[in-house]
């Protein structure tokens, strides 16, 4: 019997849920350590972005400040770097360490980097069936209450396939995220952009960044596996 998509199945989701509360805790309490903590050189974000890419054969790239907190990114698809006004201005050592991480998207790109090239080309599909996916998958279950089975299945399955394509994208993610960071450590050393005494602190920024990432990936393999079980039922 179907009990819908409230079911005691949802207590797969809770170990999922606790981690990425505790990820999202590790990220803003790293950050706001950091934020406060000027980095020895007194470089900005936007210097640390510039010197990492001029220094990789970007200065193509340009460096562009964008309304946000934390909305730094790499743009693949226009090749330019954002940074939120406090990463951009920032001589914090958070700010250069994540400058320092989107530029490491930008050398990734630049390298022609397979698991990003991987995410680029799939990620407008997957933003179209991650929109379709939960719809699909709670109306395959309402057909079916209302004894359809035959159809309520085939709607309900094609919402799986759509799910897994998320979980794909999620998992190709996590290297991204993670080789971008060890780029990022690589350059601050090597560029001298922050002292060595600094590593440390650059490197606890980054990582509980990639820790958000864990937490995505494993709430979604934790929804898939909920939506498997609610399947196997007759």
């Amino acid at each position: 019997m179907y009990f819908g998509m409230f079911d005691p199945t949802i207590i797969i989701l809770i170990p999922a849920v606790i981690f990425t509360m505790y990820a999202q805790a590790k990220v803003k309490g790293a950050y706001n350590k950091y934020s406060r903590i000027r980095n020895r050189r007194g470089i900005t974000g936007r210097e640390a972005a510039r010197r990492i890419l001029d220094a990789n054969g970007l200065s193509h790239v340009p460096v562009e400040m964008t309304p946000g907190v934390l909305s730094d990114h790499y743009d693949p698809k226009h090749d330019v770097m954002r940074l939120s006004a406090d990463v951009y201005n920032g001589q914090t050592v958070a700010a250069v360490s994540i400058a320092a991480h989107e530029s490491g998207h930008a050398i990734q790109d630049g390298t022609s980097y397979v698991f990003l090239k991987f995410r680029n080309a799939i990620a407008p599909a997957v933003s179209i069936v991650s929109a379709a996916s939960w719809p699909l998958l709670i109306i395959g279950l309402i057909i079916i209450g209302m004894g359809n089975v035959t159809t309520g299945n085939m709607l309900f399955n094609l919402g799986i396939i759509f799910f897994t394509a998320v979980v794909v994208f999620h998992t190709v993610t996590l290297p991204v995220e993670i080789n971008a960071s060890r780029r990022a450590v690589n350059q601050l050393e090597n560029l001298g952009i922050i002292d060595m005494t600094e590593v440390k602190g650059a490197k606890k920024v980054l990582s509980a960044a990639a820790m958000t990432y864990i937490a995505a990936l494993a709430t979604a393999i934790a929804n898939l596996i909920r939506i498997l079980l609610i399947r196997g039922r007759d």
